[in-house]
């Protein structure tokens, strides 16, 4: 026996409804290692290797301890910037008070993340049942890209010169 129209189309329309609540965390980058080799995103290069001045006066080796040749992002950063990656926030503060010259919003990070769930609830739904390509990221923050191209056209009318950038693509 067959069920009715009715029913069906209003069993469908309650399954389509249902599938669209209890998303309040919208994933919007998919990056997953699927594969069988290595997962690039998890391999960190290290520093060169360097011969230290005196062979007889090395450390001690400390297991699971900082080595030499660890990266350490935030450091690194405060060096090509010119600050003192030893001294920290307080010991840079020329470095603090140039990032800071155009002024500085205190609470920027609270902002911005109520900022990026609005527009993720706004936009981070519209592919729920995954029919378009990409992924949820692309969908929220397309309007939101610039144009590389574009944006070194309008420097160059300006007369700021761009002598890094690559040609454009063919």
């Amino acid at each position: 026996m067959a069920m009715p129209r009715k029913t069906v189309l209003t069993l469908l329309v309650a399954t389509l409804v249902a599938g669209c609540g209890g998303r309040d965390d919208v994933t919007l980058s998919r990056i997953r290692h699927t594969g069988n080799g290595p997962d690039e995103f998890s391999i960190i290069p290290g520093k060169p290797l360097q011969t230290p001045e005196n062979l007889a006066s090395l450390p001690t080796p400390n297991p699971g301890g900082v080595n030499l040749t660890d990266q350490n992002p935030l450091a690194d950063g405060v060096a090509a910037l010119g600050g003192n990656p030893a001294g920290g926030v307080a010991s840079n503060g020329a470095l603090v008070n140039h990032a800071n010259r155009y002024g500085a919003t205190p609470a920027i990070r609270q902002t911005l993340a109520a900022e990026d769930k609005e527009l993720r609830k706004a936009h981070g739904r519209v592919d729920v049942l995954r029919f378009l390509p990409g992924d949820d990221y692309v969908q929220a923050y397309r309007r939101e890209w610039l144009d590389a191209y574009a944006e070194e056209e309008r420097l160059r009318n300006r007369g700021v010169l761009t002598p890094a950038s690559p040609p454009p693509p063919e």
